[in-house]
């Protein structure tokens, strides 16, 4: 039985990295998805911890805040409750959170401590795996994520749409796109000190990306820079399809969401080479 039961565990592990779209030529990537699959068995309470900061914020704000501010219109021109209105922004926070967590500090530590990338080049699987790989594990986790805060948003009644079924697909892309840049940017880190720079970039905009109140409350050369940060386009994404304004305007935010994940990968798996392999 015991026997049974330890090779049943990697078949599991292996159905979900298989669930993941592994770019040509970086199918083995999925050997360093399914390792961290089988480790996190360990550390399952990580999800319980990842998803209820978020549902925290929705509670306290939806029922607090939302007692003092009633309704919000939207950007859209919608007027809904203001639990309805933050609700897709703290879930596409968390997708941001989760996802820069993971290719930050998790990362760092395999990279610079474990020396798990070193062993890892030493096999068949190249720079580029290692990128696609560790990102990719960072989507699963970002999904579940997703995933549980959007159940508990529709138990409470702050959706909108049938369009939210592509929320956690949406999710999913937010965390690519942190993701990958996240870990491209901890390839440049020394210390942990450096993460004081990760905080000092995330929590702006985690305040400040029409997270909490309307693009059109801001003055008109801050909207401009509010535009420009990857998170607002996560949250006018996630905020579109649960409160059903969907338009072809969202072609924009997915295009940014796109090319960012892109040059975040490409540019990780150059630093990974550089690093370990020069």
């Amino acid at each position: 039985m015991s026997t049974q039961g330890t090779l049943a565990r990697p078949t599991a592990a292996s159905r979900v990295a298989r669930l993941l779209p592994v770019p040509a030529g970086a199918g083995m990537a999925r050997i360093l998805v399914e390792r961290n699959v089988m480790s996190f068995r360990h550390g399952w309470i990580a999800i319980i911890t990842g998803f209820a900061e978020p549902v925290f914020y929705l509670f306290s704000l939806g029922i607090g805040l939302g007692s003092l501010v009633r309704t919000v219109t939207t950007d859209g021109g919608t007027v809904v409750p203001y639990a309805h209105f933050v609700a897709p922004a703290l879930l596409a926070s968390s997708a941001m959170n989760g996802a820069v967590f993971d290719s930050t500090f998790n990362v760092f530590f395999k990279l610079k401590y474990a020396k798990l990338y070193d062993s890892v080049l030493a096999t068949p699987l190249g720079p580029r795996d290692v990128a696609v790989g560790e990102i990719g594990w960072a989507l699963i986790r970002g999904s579940l994520y997703a995933a549980a805060f959007l159940a508990v948003a529709v138990a409470a009644g702050t959706v909108h749409s049938w369009w939210a079924l592509l929320a956690v697909p949406a999710a999913t892309l937010i965390g690519f796109a942190f993701a990958a840049v996240g870990m491209f940017a901890t390839t440049f880190m020394r210390s942990w000190v450096d993460f004081d720079y990760v905080t000092l970039a995330i929590q702006p905009m985690f305040l400040f990306s029409a997270t909490f109140f309307p693009l059109a409350t801001y003055p008109g050369a801050v909207q401009w820079v509010v535009q420009l940060t990857p998170l607002y386009h996560g949250v006018a994404l996630e905020r579109a399809l649960m409160l059903g304004e969907v338009g072809p305007g969202l072609a924009i935010h997915v295009g940014y969401l796109v090319v960012m994940g892109l040059l975040g990968l490409v540019g990780t798996a150059r630093r990974i080479e550089k690093l370990l392999l020069s």
